[in-house]
């Protein structure tokens, strides 16, 4: 069982506790009085893991994402089961960087993630592959193994620029290594309906966009911010928030809109 640090997000008051990753202090802090306690896990409990590992209650499989990317495991064998959460998980960690590495220098580098997954992918009806926030390696993988680019965005200017730069790519690569590959949507995120250049940003997306924007939109809330840090789902966590409400509709808008897409042909 992992040791967690306990600190008062207010005075750093620290209260040490052995817990299981789903509880939390709610008592008041004995230093301040404030009414909660932040939670942080410790260097005892996990090393530094991908972005899934935070969000979910479960152990590693032991199978390091270096391997999966030079051919040495299977996707079936590095698959985790999240049963409190309900979906599958590959995860990853630091150890991506050794293998982007090793793929420059590997033979149709490109589709290795493609065929990595072909073994696994009819036993699911959505497999999400998270992408860093660069054109690398690894990036170029997923969008090679992809059917559609899902793609979340602040409504900031940097972010539209960035934008343009990734429709680019997207076309080249459907031109060239990946002829099924399209933007499947935008998801305008940490959305702030004060703020005049985010519906500036928006009504932007919308107009050059179209259908292709999610009419959902993720507001900025602490308690999705918070989620990680009590290795908690959004919805595990608070799923009476209005981060977590909004993500239950965009996951039925989604569901909806796959639906009315026409079945492949053949």
């Amino acid at each position: 069982m992992p040791i967690y640090e306990y600190r008062c997000s207010d005075c750093g008051h620290k209260l040490e506790a052995l817990q299981k990753l789903s509880d939390s202090p709610l008592t008041d802090c004995p230093a301040c009085g404030k009414p909660r306690l932040s939670k942080l896990v410790s260097a005892a409990g996990f090393q530094l893991k991908g972005s899934g590992w935070y969000a979910t209650d479960f152990k590693n499989s032991g199978t390091k994402p270096a391997a999966k990317a030079n051919g040495e495991a299977k996707a079936g064998e590095s698959i985790v089961k999240v049963e409190s959460a309900g979906f599958d998980l590959i995860p990853g960690n630091g150890d991506l960087t050794a293998a982007e590495v090793n793929l420059l220098t590997t033979d149709k580098r490109e589709g290795r993630l493609r065929d990595a997954l072909l073994e696994v992918r009819g036993n699911y009806d959505y497999i999400l592959i998270d992408c860093p926030p660069s054109l690398n390696m690894l990036t170029l993988n997923a969008l090679t193994a992809a059917d559609g680019v899902f793609i979340p965005m602040q409504c900031e200017y940097y972010a539209l620029e960035g934008l343009s730069a990734l429709v680019a790519t997207v076309e080249r690569l459907k031109k060239t290594v990946n002829p099924r590959l399209e933007i499947e949507g935008l998801l305008r995120t940490m959305y702030d309906p004060r703020n005049n250049l985010a519906n500036e940003v928006s009504a932007q997306l919308i107009m050059h966009f179209g259908d292709k924007v999610y009419r959902t939109m993720i507001p900025r809330n602490v308690r999705l911010a918070e989620a990680p840090s009590f290795g908690l789902p959004a919805l595990k966590h608070d799923s009476t928030s209005r981060g977590a409400l909004a993500y239950l509709a965009l996951a039925g808008e989604m569901l909806r809109r796959g639906e009315k897409q026409p079945a492949p042909a053949g």
